[in-house]
């Protein structure tokens, strides 16, 4: 294990061991892995880079953290490449190069909550919703809407923590569209919304947040490259200038991935 530099004091570098992993629908896999510090400093809507094997591929993939329990840490992911095809094939007793946790993450509030998942921006409000509950926040009348292009998952595990709704694209469970669309067709109401999904769903979220004044934080999905802000390859839009490039931008693998709605442009 080595620490990342001074300015990373709680991100560090491990070779991890794989406890499981699971297929949970036809892209998606679910690996727990055991770590030494990177579980217990990590929280709700950061994420960890997971390194390849192959030296063709020097970039490490950066993953949500889906789920944390003691020394060991879920990740949910879906395989779209090269990268994510090889994490698929290993199984428990196999290792992997890691290093998080990385970013910021969700601002907790002791608010009427409304946690809302896009396809693989599902897994983040697993661990977001089980702090919620451990942190004494009251989620007694949560709300989670998920959506997803056709298969479900994780939504069984969700219902432990609040009421789930569902909206798939295909209309083969719950309402048909998206989350919005699953939102105004249930009549859900919130006073802090959590969100994380592709561009286009968090677009019409900070939308309908800023048009019915409730509080918002979003975490952005964007390709990334060192994962630790020193590359600006995943930039965003903000509305004040950053401190680092001097220019209205955000990195999202530093300052986010997870913002006040109100801070970043879409």
């Amino acid at each position: 294990m080595n620490k990342q530099g001074a300015d990373m004091s709680d991100n560090y570098r491990e070779n991890v061991s794989i406890v499981s992993q699971e297929k949970l629908a036809s892209d998606v896999f679910s690996m727990w892995i055991q770590t030494k510090d990177i579980a217990k400093n990590a929280r709700a809507g950061q994420f960890i880079s997971v390194y390849s094997k192959d030296g063709s591929r020097l970039l490490p993939r950066p993953i949500s953290i889906c789920e944390v329990e003691g020394d060991r840490l879920r990740i949910v992911y879906r395989t779209v490449g090269k990268g994510t095809k090889e994490f698929s094939g290993y199984g428990a007793g196999d290792t992997l190069d890691v290093m998080g946790p990385l970013g910021n993450g969700y601002t907790k509030l002791n608010k009427k909550a409304i946690l809302m998942g896009g396809g693989i921006g599902i897994p983040p409000m697993l661990e977001l919703a089980r702090e919620l509950k451990n942190g004494g926040y009251d989620v007694s009348d949560a709300d989670i809407v998920l959506g997803y292009r056709d298969e479900l998952f994780l939504n069984e595990e969700l219902a432990q923590y609040g009421r789930v709704t569902i909206a798939t694209e295909d209309g083969s469970a719950g309402t048909k569209g998206n989350v919005l669309d699953a939102i105004k067709a249930e009549g859900i109401k919130g006073d802090v919304i959590y969100a994380c999904g592709p561009t286009p769903m968090l677009r019409a979220i900070k939308a309908y947040a800023k048009e019915n004044g409730i509080e918002c934080y979003l975490s952005l999905e964007e390709k990334m490259a060192c994962g630790i802000g020193a590359c600006l390859a995943c930039v965003c839009k903000s509305k004040e200038i950053d401190d680092h490039s001097h220019v209205h931008n955000k990195r999202v693998c530093k300052e986010g991935p997870v913002f006040n709605a109100e801070d970043v442009e879409l």
